[in-house]
C-alpha cells in the first residue's frame, strides 16, 4: 500500500513540474502576438466515471476527449489491478 502512495506522490510531483517547465518554455506568448489573446484549450471535469469535456474549439475538446478516456481507462485499470 505504501508503494502505491509512494507512486502516487511521484505522478503528482511530475505533474508539477512538467506544468512550470511548459509555463517556463512558453514565457507567456500566445499564437497571435501582441495584437490579441490568442490561447485555446480544453479539458476534462470527472464527476465519478463521467467525464465532461471542454474546449475552445473542435480540435482542443477532441484532444480532451482523448484525455477522457484515457482518465477512465485508467481508473479502470487500477480498479482491476489494485482491487479497489
Amino acid at each position: 500500500m505504501l508503494g502505491v502512495v509512494l507512486i502516487g506522490i511521484g505522478i503528482i510531483l511530475v505533474g508539477f513540474l512538467v506544468v512550470f517547465l511548459a509555463t517556463a518554455a512558453s514565457g507567456g506568448s500566445s499564437e497571435e502576438g501582441e495584437r490579441g489573446t490568442g490561447v485555446r484549450g480544453g479539458g476534462v471535469i470527472m464527476i465519478g466515471p463521467i467525464p465532461i469535456v471542454f474546449g475552445s474549439d473542435a480540435k482542443w475538446a477532441s484532444i480532451a476527449m482523448v484525455l477522457a478516456i484515457v482518465l477512465v481507462a485508467v481508473v479502470l485499470l487500477s480498479g482491476v489491478l489494485f482491487g479497489l
